[in-house]
């Protein structure tokens, strides 16, 4: 089931893209004025990173003590942190990642209205390309400034220094809001 782990990072746009223009203009074509289409997406990139946030720090950084529980770890997060710089192991497979859009769906079906749905799903799932894409960056990029620099560092502390700290890979806003923010000076990039 290992293989089922690796993936190039240009999949992930590749794959999840024309889905985000398809749920995008889907909206629209529903009746949802394109400026209320744009800003439920921007309000979708936002519930992502909050998504991100939650399932980095309480899924993905589980205890666990069986065999199985052990193996699940290892298969959605604990390889990476086992082989952090594994080119093939930053990002989240299609396979699994349509999974989790599927029962994304079907919960935002439930909680919002029809000509909702698709932009928000869209919403989120750029969202999601935009982490996927920056996590990979912040491994094998080589930022001299700003924002990515910052995210490459914090996150960096997190694989290397403080792995109880730094969850926000897209963002280090939930690290703020939740006092999850590793200290800047802890690592270099």
């Amino acid at each position: 089931m290992e293989f089922l782990t690796r993936t190039k990072w240009w999949v992930i746009p590749l794959v999840w893209l024309p889905v985000v223009c398809w749920s995008v203009s889907k909206s629209v074509k529903m009746g949802l004025a394109p400026y209320l289409a744009g800003l439920i997406v921007f309000l979708g990139i936002i519930t992502w990173t909050l998504l991100e946030y939650f399932l980095h720090r309480y899924l993905f950084h589980i205890k666990t003590k069986s065999y199985w529980g052990n193996t699940f770890h290892y298969l959605i997060h604990g390889c990476h942190h086992k082989h952090p710089m594994d080119g093939l192991r930053l990002v989240f497979p299609p396979a699994g990642a349509a999974l989790v859009s599927l029962a994304l769906w079907n919960l935002i079906d439930v909680l919002t209205k029809p000509f909702i749905t698709p932009a928000l799903y869209g919403g989120i799932l750029l969202g999601y390309v935009m982490y996927d894409v920056t996590h990979y960056y912040t491994h094998h990029g080589k930022p001299s400034k700003g924002i990515i620099l910052r995210l490459k560092r914090f996150h960096m502390n997190h694989h290397f220094r403080i792995r109880d700290k730094g969850f926000g890979i897209s963002s280090s806003l939930w690290d703020i809001v939740f006092g999850t923010l590793p200290p800047a000076k802890a690592a270099k990039a």
